[in-house]
């Protein structure tokens, strides 16, 4: 497995023979096995000198052999894990071993700790850095997975009715993508209305869709692995000139980011380009959050597309551009496409219509 290959070549030139993995995203990236193991543990023991070694629940090590050509090693409910590890693992002795630090929790890192009398340091700024660059492969998924969400998006507007409420809209898709074989969205998707919209991160409920307002979508799914994430705003009825000005106002910061992008620029210039719009319109202090978010396995990853982030992007890297206008008890707005940055420019993997549709 190169990617294996490329653990241990960190390893040797840091002087260390261990590399723990406790993040199933990371563990599925590096093996192509996933399962959640939700409260139980699961690590990925990647050596410099020896082959690596998967230990996982009992319940899915059947699962794990059948995809995997290492050891495979399980434990029982009724066991301790860190137990059981100890008289499983090879060598406990190591003077440095990494670690994912962004995923551990504190039951995780002391049950470590228990195991080995090694110094941990962290192995994630690696980890990110080998998942910023996408290949083709990869890129190829999130297309797939932009085209979903393209579809699911769809699905939401060929159900918005005054008759209907904002969770109804959202069984509404997540009925629709079960039917096409997606069996996980993203994340929670979000359906607002009205103002409500006006909170970035809103909880959509039982408000019926209103009328002469704009109704916000945010949503995405998980395709073979991979995520897509977008949002759309549309109007319903005929919102006012005001709540219209918002939104060409926010899709000029969107079109202006995205055209900026290109191999050389920092991730901070690009989060300037659309920020600059919105505060030259004088509504700089609603635009409240990063530019945009890094994507791939996982729905937010690194990058972070914002001010103060000098990273220089290159070719491959793939991450969202979605500003937004959210103007307590009045109106919200955001606009977002994720995509991939070409040796020329972006490329977006959802093609959902921008100008504001109406319904």
């Amino acid at each position: 497995m190169p990617k294996l290959d490329h653990i241990r070549s960190y390893l040797d030139k840091n002087e260390s023979h261990l590399a723990i993995f406790s993040d199933p995203v990371t563990v599925n990236y590096l093996t192509g096995f996933y399962c959640d193991p939700h409260e139980r543990q699961m690590f990925l023991f990647v050596y410099s000198d020896r082959s690596p070694l998967l230990f996982v629940p009992t319940i899915e090590v059947a699962h794990a052999n059948a995809m995997l050509d290492m050891p495979v090693f399980g434990y029982l409910d009724s066991e301790n894990p860190w137990q059981k590890l100890k008289t499983i693992l090879p060598d406990t002795n190591s003077d440095k071993i990494f670690v994912e630090f962004n995923h551990l929790n504190i039951t995780k890192f002391q049950g470590l700790q228990t195991v080995f009398e090694g110094h941990f340091e962290n192995l994630t700024p690696f980890v990110q850095q080998m998942r910023l660059i996408k290949s083709q492969d990869e890129i190829d998924k999130m297309i797939v997975a932009g085209k979903f969400a393209d579809k699911a998006v769809q699905a939401g507007f060929n159900s918005i009715s005054l008759n209907v409420t904002e969770t109804d809209i959202i069984a509404q898709i997540e009925f629709e993508m079960k039917k096409q074989g997606i069996s996980k969205m993203s994340f929670d998707t979000m359906v607002l209305t009205g103002s409500n919209a006006a909170d970035p991160h809103g909880l959509p409920g039982t408000n019926h869709i209103e009328n002469n307002a704009l109704l916000l979508f945010d949503l995405g799914v998980v395709s073979n692995g991979y995520t897509s994430d977008m949002t759309r705003t549309v109007a319903v009825g005929q919102p006012d000139q005001f709540k219209k000005d918002i939104y060409e106002i926010c899709l000029e910061a969107q079109l202006t980011a995205q055209n900026f992008i290109k191999p050389g620029v920092t991730a901070a210039q690009i989060d300037t380009a659309a920020r600059s719009v919105i505060e030259k319109a004088g509504y700089g202090d609603y635009f409240n959050h990063r530019l945009g978010h890094g994507l791939g396995m996982d729905v937010h990853e690194f990058p972070s597309i914002m001010a103060g982030n000098d990273l220089i992007i290159e070719e491959g890297m793939c991450f969202s551009v979605e500003p937004g206008i959210y103007i307590p008890g009045k109106v919200g707005v955001r606009i977002e496409d994720c995509g991939y940055v070409t040796k020329n420019g972006f490329e977006v993997f959802t093609e959902t219509p921008k100008e504001l549709l109406y319904f």
